[in-house]
C-alpha cells in the first residue's frame, strides 16, 4: 500500500504532532474555527509563541489560514493526518506480515526438529 504523502510531508507532519502545544492546538480546531487571538487565550505563554506554533502547524498543512479584515482565523485541515494514519497502517501491515512469516519459519522448524512421539501401548 503507498501513501500519497511525500517523505517530507510525513516527517513535517509528524514534527508537527510531537509537540502537546501544538496537539490541544488541534483539538481545539477540531471543534471548528477558531480567531487566533481566542485560540491562544488559554495557554501560558505569548501570543508570539502561540504563533511560532501555529507557523509549524501551518507548513504541515495541518492547519488553514485565512482572513477576514484585521482578523485571522484557524482551522484544522485533516488531510496530512489521514497521510500519516495510511503510512503507519502501511507500516503496521509490512511489519505483521513479516513477523508471521518468521512465526510459520519457526513453527515449521519445531516441527522438523521436535523428536519423534512415542505411541502410547495399553
Amino acid at each position: 500500500m503507498r501513501t500519497s504523502a511525500t517523505p517530507k510531508h510525513l516527517d513535517q507532519t509528524l514534527l508537527a504532532l510531537a509537540d502537546p502545544t501544538r496537539r490541544a492546538i488541534l483539538q481545539r480546531l477540531s471543534a471548528g474555527e477558531v480567531r487566533v487571538t481566542e485560540l491562544a487565550q488559554p495557554f501560558a505563554m505569548s501570543l508570539n509563541a502561540v504563533s511560532k506554533h501555529i507557523r509549524v502547524l501551518e507548513r504541515a498543512h495541518l492547519v488553514h489560514r485565512r482572513r477576514e479584515g484585521r482578523e485571522h482565523l484557524l482551522s484544522f485541515t485533516p488531510k496530512p493526518m489521514d497521510d500519516v494514519a495510511r503510512w503507519m497502517e502501511a507500516q503496521r501491515a509490512n511489519w505483521s506480515a513479516r513477523l508471521q512469516a518468521l512465526d510459520d519459519l519457526l513453527q515449521e522448524e519445531d516441527r522438523v526438529l521436535a523428536p519423534p512421539r512415542k505411541g502410547r501401548t495399553r
